[in-house]
């Protein structure tokens, strides 16, 4: 195996570089502890009070006087007990801003997911913030092996770097769809592999009937839990889209449907291109988003009143030329930015994505994911989905990508932590044993926080030019190769009782002798 990132020593280097790279060899697959970090700055607001208001009585007036398309007949009656004004004929549905507000109010502004493992628990909401990984791409990529499609030794590989970093906090999706598994039993073979090779938060796909009721009887039964149980609390999440402009098809209302009936919360991203599926302005795009995901979490509060729901985001621009979606964009980081004003104008949690349009793992994909993750962190998100891993516009997952994404997300943990002012923080001492003649290096306050006092990052090569040439020039890519490379070969999955084990699998060779669910093919 290659040594993690070039590391390996060649005796001394300029500068004490020996002390460096025996530091590195030693703290190779250094990580930070798992946390949940919370943003401690104030979100970025661009819109006024005024233009809050503005874009909340546009997407107001959209659902009122225009309507939105519910494309499923038990959605439709639903809303019309609830006071919508539907066209059985049209399929859609207008309802009044009292209505509307009047549900959403039932909505609790934070709640908390607790997976099979308790010590895994997410919060979401407030100025709380988890990272998920990279979700439903068709085709993943590794510099090794090149880009290819999904299969299910990718797809458990992806689960495998997502259990290794803390922090990743939650399964997004699939980190790669394995199609080389049949579509009818595909979803019980990667729930399975998603609960046994991880044990943080799953997500399930809100795909109809079958593929939704079997992932909430897996995660009950991995969970060891009774029926009562699971539906007392939160214990997974899906996430359903609009299909912009201005509809809700079949599979994934009738998904959320179910999810909402017992209980597990429900995150509703419209998925509006500015210039394609929405207006090409920002207040325009934003209103009709706003519009889209409001009605479908009315929707969730007439099913089941109070249950936890998340306002996505997804809106950012198309390049005009091409009609090729664009990420990472200044429209992107303003939208989501927005987006985060109009979630805590309603009291609602925040969903936005880490995404970038880039084909490989370079300073594109570097800029791209650097300013989408700081439109979430500063727009207030959440749950950011796709926090590691994206390429192409989502149609790629990158093993390097993952890890290059995670050292980006560990300097946003650490960039939010608390700043201490306290006496020894101030160091007055320190700075006073000194004085204007001496340095700091060898000074009592340094030896005695040195080691903690700055983040070290995993995946960074801070030596000088020299040095780094000299033990080949590796550059962040290749360095990433060979830390994931070291993480597989290292992993170990995290304990799951023998006899839960059992009756997990039991239940996937029972529902896959069953036919899993109906397919086209």
């Amino acid at each position: 195996m290659e040594s993690d990132g070039g590391r390996r020593g060649r005796g001394r280097r300029g500068g004490g570089q020996g002390g460096t790279d025996r530091r590195a060899a030693a703290t190779a697959l250094r990580q930070s502890p798992w946390s949940l970090p919370e943003i401690l700055d104030s979100p970025t607001t661009p819109l006024t009070e005024e233009g809050v208001r503005a874009i909340d009585d546009a997407a107001m007036r959209i659902l009122e006087e225009i309507g939105i398309l519910f494309l499923h007949d038990g959605a439709l009656d639903v809303l019309a007990r609830a006071g919508a004004t539907v066209d059985r004929d049209s399929r859609s549905v207008r309802m009044d801003r009292e209505m509307v507000r009047a549900h959403i109010a039932l909505a609790p502004s934070a709640f908390t997911i607790t997976p099979r493992n308790p010590e895994r628990a997410i919060g979401i909401g407030g100025r709380g913030t988890v990272f998920g990984n990279v979700s439903s791409p068709p085709s993943c990529s590794d510099l090794e092996r090149g880009r290819r499609s999904g299969d299910r030794e990718s797809f458990r590989d992806l689960l495998r770097l997502t259990q290794h970093f803390n922090c990743i906090h939650f399964n997004g999706g699939y980190p790669v769809e394995p199609v080389d598994l049949h579509a009818s039993t595909r979803h019980l073979d990667c729930l399975h592999d998603m609960l046994t090779l991880t044990d943080k938060a799953v997500h399930a796909y809100a795909l109809g009937p079958e593929r939704i009721e079997d992932a909430m009887e897996m995660v009950r039964i991995a969970a060891g839990l009774t029926p009562e149980e699971f539906d007392a609390a939160p214990r997974m999440f899906t996430n359903i889209n609009s299909s912009s402009p201005l509809k809700h098809d079949w599979p994934m209302l009738d998904g959320a449907m179910r999810l909402a009936r017992r209980g597990q919360p429900v995150v509703v991203s419209p998925f509006t291109l500015a210039g394609a599926m929405a207006p090409v302005t920002l207040a325009g795009a934003i209103a009709q988003q706003t519009a889209e995901a409001l009605c479908a979490l009315v929707l969730c509060q007439a099913i089941r009143p109070g249950l936890p729901v998340v306002m996505g985001s997804f809106t950012s621009n198309v390049d005009m030329r091409s009609g090729a979606p664009a990420f990472g964009t200044p429209e992107y980081m303003r939208a989501t930015q927005m987006s985060g004003q109009m979630a805590r104008f309603y009291g609602l949690p925040l969903r936005a994505s880490n995404a970038c349009a880039a084909n490989a793992p370079d300073a594109q994909a570097a800029w791209e994911s650097g300013f989408s993750l700081w439109a979430c962190v500063s727009g207030g998100a959440n749950m950011v989905y796709h926090a590691a891993g994206w390429l192409e516009g989502g149609l790629c997952a990158s093993y390097e990508k993952f890890v290059i994404d995670c050292e980006m997300l560990q300097q946003v943990m650490h960039y939010n932590r608390p700043v201490g002012v306290s006496e020894a923080d101030l160091a007055l001492d320190a700075i006073a044993e000194v004085g204007p003649s001496g340095h700091f290096f060898g000074a009592a306050h340094t030896q005695a926080r040195y080691q903690e006092a700055f983040y070290e990052p995993f995946l960074s090569d801070w030596r000088n030019y020299k040095a780094w040439e000299e033990a080949g020039a590796v550059q962040t890519p290749e360095r990433a190769m060979a830390r994931w490379k070291r993480i597989l070969s290292e992993y170990e999955p995290p304990a799951m009782d023998p006899a839960i084990a059992e009756e997990l699998a039991e239940f996937v060779e029972r529902r896959r002798r069953e036919g899993g669910a109906p397919t086209d093919f």
